[in-house]
């Protein structure tokens, strides 16, 4: 068991314990954390610098508000409800207006207008939120996927994970919803990861589960080799994270919408560790040779530029 650790610290994997001491805990000040940690926040900061996020319909903070959810979902066919502090997916809907007050899930089952007060109250709560702690609920335009995506994603919206550290992207990786996720973007709940090319924005070796899979199980078309559009827009937005938020290291969550192009989803102070497997390799080592490297990065295209020299596939 030790000589193992010892071959994937050299090898530049990057374990939980490692990612905290060295890494989250340095590099970001918990004072932050609320900027990302509140996807309310979140959404105000991109705004404020110009960058792209998906339109806000409402935002419900009170049980008593819940009353309002028709009005506010009124004028638009489809919309996304979400805990404004949660994690993992958990608690998010997706829905569009279906028959006799009915609206559709992206499997095809329906939900009651009851359901869904019933389902914002629990939000607010706090089921759905980091720490269990009250929470605001988040009523916001229903991204529709870029069409390169068509073929490799299961009902759900795929969505770009990229992690940057002192504003430098060291890895990508693109999450591709499957049946078995429920059409969510969620590696924990089935979803597919295919490790991206950072020069390139081509997608690698893809991951399921515990195994590595060339084809989406659902679709059967190949999820390798695909090139993600509007990939210089995505790596600006993962550069200019840093200076959004002050943290150092962070995951920036990107959509692609077919006529609205890149929207910042969210960032995340924890991004989670998965995405090594997805590109089979380490970060340690990436995050190592940005640390060497930083003092010459004075500008956001300084660290684009590196990373597409340093980080590109072999």
């Amino acid at each position: 068991m030790i000589g193992l650790a010892r071959r994937l610290r050299e090898a530049g994997v990057l374990g939980l314990n490692r990612r905290n001491a060295e890494y989250t805990l340095l590099y970001n000040q918990r004072r932050l954390y609320p900027l990302v940690d509140d996807k309310l926040q979140t959404k105000k900061l991109a705004l404020a610098a110009g960058i792209a996020v998906p339109d806000l319909y409402g935002v419900i903070e009170v049980q008593r508000e819940v009353r309002n959810l028709p009005r506010i979902i009124a004028g638009h066919d489809a919309f996304v409800v979400k805990p404004a502090q949660g994690s993992g997916g958990k608690g998010i809907l997706v829905l569009e207006k279906g028959p006799r007050g009915l609206y559709r899930k992206p499997n095809g089952s329906f939900m009651s207008e009851a359901e869904l007060a019933y389902h914002t109250g629990n939000i607010l709560s706090g089921i759905y939120s980091l720490g269990g702690q009250p929470d605001k609920v988040l009523i916001e335009y229903r991204v529709n996927f870029d069409p390169i995506f068509a073929r490799i994603a299961y009902q759900g919206v795929p969505d770009i994970r990229i992690i940057s550290f002192l504003g430098v992207p060291v890895m990508a990786m693109v999450r591709l919803p499957t049946r078995q996720s429920g059409g969510k973007a969620n590696l924990h709940q089935g979803a597919i990861g295919a490790g991206v090319d950072l020069a390139t924005g081509r997608t690698l070796t893809a991951v399921w589960g515990n195994g590595v899979v060339d084809t989406h199980p659902d679709t059967l078309n190949p999820v390798t080799g695909v090139e993600i559009p509007h990939w210089p827009t995505l790596l600006d937005h993962a550069a200019r994270a840093w200076e959004l938020t002050g943290l150092g290291y962070q995951g920036i969550d990107i959509v692609l919408d077919r006529d609205l192009g890149p929207l910042i989803l969210e960032l995340n102070a924890r991004p989670g560790l998965n995405i090594q497997i997805a590109n089979r390799a380490g970060l340690g080592l990436r995050l190592e040779k940005v640390k060497a490297s930083r003092d010459g990065l004075k500008t956001v295209e300084d660290r684009i530029a590196f990373a597409r020299e340093n980080f590109a596939a072999a």
